[in-house]
C-alpha cells in the first residue's frame, strides 16, 4: 500500500510539472511581420494548460481568456483601422509566467489564395515577362505567407506545418520562389488601397477540387469517392507502397544510367553522323528510357567566352541538358521552360555541341512548339518581353539516338494529396478563423477530364470554407485560361480546325461551371481570363495580368459594385432572321467569332456574329439554323478566335444558354 502511494504521488508530481512546463502556443500563421485583417474582429488563438487564463495585449489594452478542457483559449480583437506596425503580447498568467511577442504587426488586407499550379507559378517563373518590374519590387507594407504542403486522410488538424516563407516582405529575392499571382496581387491591392496587404498561399500543383473540400459536405452524395479515401486510411499500405515506388524509381534509374553511354553522348567531339536527323516540329520519341539529342551551333569569334542564356522551349518530360560535354541544365518534369545560363569561357569559337539527354517513363518525347529555342547574349538576355536583341536561334533539326530501353517503371498511386478532403483536413482547416477579407479561388485544370460534377463540388468548397470561418466570405473564381489538353500528349489540334465547332470540351464545360456558380453566388465573382491563355502551355506567364483581373472583382465584390468586369448576357431574343443577345454593358464593335447555334438536333453550327456601333450593348447572331434552341460562345478548350471585348478590354466568358 505505502508502494501504491510512492507512486501516485510521484505520478501526481511528474503532471505537475509537466502542467507547469506546458507552453502556450499559437497557430503557425501567427509570426512577427503578420497582417491582421481591419475592419472586422480579429480572432487569436491558441493552446495552453487547461484553465490557464491567457492575456493578449494589444494597442495599449488587454483581452483575456481561459484555456478551456483541452486547452483550447481565443480572444478577439475589435474592429481596427489599418495602421503598424504594432506589437502583440501573449501572455500566460500561470506558473511559467511565458510571453510570446509578435513585433512588426501591420493592420491592412489579408487575402487567401488557393488552388492547384497556376497558383503555385513562381516570380521566378515569369520573370521574364516582367524583369524590369521584378528587379524593382521592394514593397515592406506587402508581406507574404506560404502555408507549407501537408495531407491528413485521418481528419482535421489543429495546425499547419512551419513554412520557411512566414510574412517576409515583398521583394525579389522573397518572391522568387513565391507565388507570381499573388505577388502582383498584394502589389495592386497596396497601391489602390495603401494599406497593408497579406498574402497568404495556400495550394498544391495538380490537385482536383475534391482534395479541398470537407469530408461533411462530400459523405452524403459522394459515397463512392469518400470510400475511396477509406483505402488510403490505411498508414501501413501507403509507407509500404510509398517505399515500393522509391526503390522501383532508384532502381529503375540505376538500370538506366548503367546502360545509357552518359559520358560518350554527351561529349562534343563524339561522332554523330551516323546518327538519325529528325525535325523537332514534327518529332515524337514514344518508348521508355532515355533517348539522345544532339545539335552543332558555329559561335563566331564575337561570342566565343561570353555568358549567355540557352532558351530550350519546353520540353516532354525529364531533360539533362549538356553543352561541350558539360551539364549546364536539368529539370525533372515537363512543365517549366528551360532556361539553361551558360557560363563564361564555355562557348568557343567555331563548332559547339547542344546535347540533350531526355528520360522519359510515360507519354511521347517531344518539343512544345511556339516556344523560344536559341542561345541569347547581352545583359537582356533574361527578358522574354521583349526578347533579347542578341540571339543565335537554334535549328530545328537535330541528331537523334535511343540510349536505352527499359521496362515500364513499376508503380502504384499514393498521391495523398489528390485524394477527397486531405487538403482540406491539414492545410485549409487549421488556417481558420485567421481573420481575411477574401478568397481566391483558382483551380480545375485537374477537373477537366470529369467536369460534371464540378459546380457542385465548387458550390460545397465555397460552403465549407464560409462554414469553417462563419463568414460570407468574398470568392474570386478564376476561370480556367484557354490552352490545348493535347499539347501534354503530343498531338495538338491543328490551327485551321480551331473554328470548327465541337462535340465536347472538357475546358469549356467546367468553365461554365465556375460561370454558373460565380453567377448564382451574390458574394462571388468570375475572373476571365480566356485571353491570357497559351495554346501549348497549361501554366500561361500573364500572371500580373491574372491578379489585376481578381482585384477587380474585388473591387466589385467589397470596395465598389459599380464596377464593369466582363460583360454578360443578361437577355435573349429569337427573331425572324436573327438571334440578338443584350449584354450588361457596351462591347467593341465589330465582326465577332465563336458563336454557335444549335437546331432541335442538337448539332451546333457557326453563325455569323456581330456588334453595330450604334448599339453596342447588343450582339447580333445570324440564323443559319431553323429552330435555334441553345447559342454558346468560345465553347473549345482554347477559344483563340473567341474576341467579344468590353470597352477597357476584358474578354466575354465562354457560355452555353438555352433558348
Amino acid at each position: 500500500m505505502k508502494q501504491k502511494l510512492l507512486i501516485c504521488c510521484w505520478l501526481l508530481a511528474v503532471g505537475c510539472w509537466l502542467t507547469v512546463d506546458a507552453k502556450v502556443t499559437l497557430p503557425q500563421q501567427f509570426q512577427s511581420g503578420m497582417v491582421l485583417q481591419r475592419g472586422k474582429p480579429v480572432p487569436i488563438w491558441g493552446k495552453a494548460n487547461a484553465g490557464e487564463q491567457i492575456v493578449v495585449s494589444w494597442q495599449k489594452k488587454r483581452y483575456s481568456a481561459t484555456a478551456d478542457a483541452e486547452g483550447r483559449w481565443r480572444v478577439d480583437l475589435p474592429k481596427m483601422k489599418a495602421g503598424g506596425p504594432y506589437t502583440l503580447e501573449v501572455k500566460s498568467e500561470g506558473a511559467n509566467g511565458e510571453k510570446l511577442v509578435f513585433e512588426d504587426v501591420m493592420v491592412g488586407d489579408v487575402w487567401l489564395l488557393s488552388g492547384q499550379s497556376n497558383i503555385d507559378v513562381t516570380i521566378e517563373r515569369v520573370y521574364p515577362q516582367y524583369v524590369d518590374e521584378i528587379d524593382h519590387f521592394d514593397l515592406p507594407q506587402v508581406r507574404l505567407f506560404r502555408v507549407q504542403n501537408a495531407t491528413n486522410t485521418h481528419g482535421v488538424q489543429d495546425d499547419i506545418r512551419p513554412t520557411t516563407i512566414n510574412w517576409k516582405p515583398l521583394t525579389k529575392q522573397n518572391a522568387w520562389l513565391f507565388s507570381a499571382v499573388g505577388s502582383f496581387l498584394g502589389k495592386h491591392m497596396w497601391e489602390k488601397n495603401k494599406v497593408a496587404q497579406g498574402i497568404i498561399v495556400n495550394s498544391w500543383g495538380g490537385t482536383p477540387i475534391e482534395a479541398w473540400i470537407s469530408a461533411d459536405s462530400l459523405k452524403k452524395n459522394y459515397p463512392t469517392l469518400m470510400s475511396k479515401l477509406a483505402f488510403y486510411q490505411n498508414d501501413n499500405y501507403v509507407r509500404a507502397q510509398m517505399q515500393a515506388n522509391n526503390e522501383a524509381n532508384k532502381r529503375w534509374d540505376e538500370l538506366l544510367n548503367k546502360a545509357d553511354k552518359v559520358q560518350s553522348y554527351s561529349q562534343p567531339n563524339f561522332q554523330d553522323a551516323k546518327w538519325k536527323t529528325i525535325n523537332q516540329d514534327n518529332w515524337k520519341w514514344r518508348g521508355v528510357g532515355s533517348v539522345w539529342l544532339r545539335q552543332h551551333i558555329y559561335i563566331n569569334k564575337e561570342h566565343a567566352g561570353k555568358p549567355a542564356r540557352l532558351l530550350l522551349g519546353t520540353l516532354f518530360d525529364q531533360d539533362i541538358t549538356y553543352l561541350n560535354g558539360k551539364e549546364i541544365g536539368h529539370t525533372y518534369y515537363q512543365y517549366p521552360p528551360r532556361r539553361y545560363d551558360i557560363p563564361e569561357g564555355l562557348l568557343r569559337e567555331g563548332d559547339n555541341v547542344i546535347a540533350v539527354r531526355f528520360i522519359n517513363k510515360y507519354g511521347a518525347v517531344h518539343f512544345i512548339p511556339e516556344k523560344p529555342y536559341l542561345i541569347a547574349f547581352g545583359d537582356d538576355r533574361f527578358s522574354q518581353n521583349p526578347m533579347p536583341k542578341d540571339v543565335i536561334p537554334l535549328g530545328n533539326t537535330w541528331k537523334m539516338h535511343v540510349g536505352a530501353e527499359m521496362p515500364n517503371c513499376p508503380s502504384g498511386d499514393v498521391s495523398m494529396q489528390n485524394q477527397p478532403t486531405t487538403l482540406y483536413n491539414a492545410v485549409l482547416y487549421p488556417l481558420a478563423p485567421y481573420a481575411i477579407n477574401g478568397v481566391v479561388w483558382y483551380q480545375g485544370e485537374s477537373n477537366t477530364g470529369n467536369p460534371t460534377p464540378y459546380a457542385d463540388y465548387l458550390k460545397k468548397l465555397i460552403g465549407c470554407w464560409r462554414d469553417r470561418w462563419q463568414e460570407q466570405l468574398p470568392f474570386c473564381i478564376v476561370q480556367l485560361a484557354n490552352y490545348d489538353g493535347r499539347q501534354q500528349t503530343g498531338n495538338p489540334k491543328p490551327i485551321s480546325l480551331q473554328d470548327t465547332p465541337v462535340n465536347y470540351s472538357g475546358w469549356a464545360s467546367l468553365r461554365e461551371a465556375q460561370r454558373l456558380t460565380a453567377k448564382a453566388d451574390a458574394r462571388a465573382e468570375l475572373a476571365v481570363i480566356n485571353d491570357l491563355g497559351e495554346t501549348v502551355d497549361i501554366h500561361p506567364l500573364r500572371k500580373k495580368e491574372v491578379a489585376e483581373r481578381i482585384g477587380l472583382c474585388f473591387d466589385r465584390l467589397i470596395y465598389n459594385n459599380k464596377v464593369k468586369l466582363s460583360p454578360e448576357v443578361v437577355s435573349v431574343e429569337v427573331q425572324e432572321n436573327s438571334v440578338v443577345l443584350t449584354l450588361d454593358q457596351p462591347v467593341q464593335a465589330g465582326k465577332l467569332f465563336d458563336f454557335e447555334l444549335a437546331d432541335t438536333d442538337g448539332r451546333f453550327l457557326n453563325t455569323e456574329a456581330v456588334v453595330l456601333d450604334k448599339n453596342p450593348t447588343a450582339i447580333i447572331l445570324r440564323k443559319t439554323v431553323t429552330h435555334p434552341k441553345k447559342v454558346r460562345y468560345a465553347w473549345k478548350d482554347n477559344p483563340i478566335r473567341a474576341n467579344v471585348r468590353s470597352l477597357s478590354g476584358l474578354p466575354m466568358s465562354s457560355f452555353e444558354i438555352k433558348l
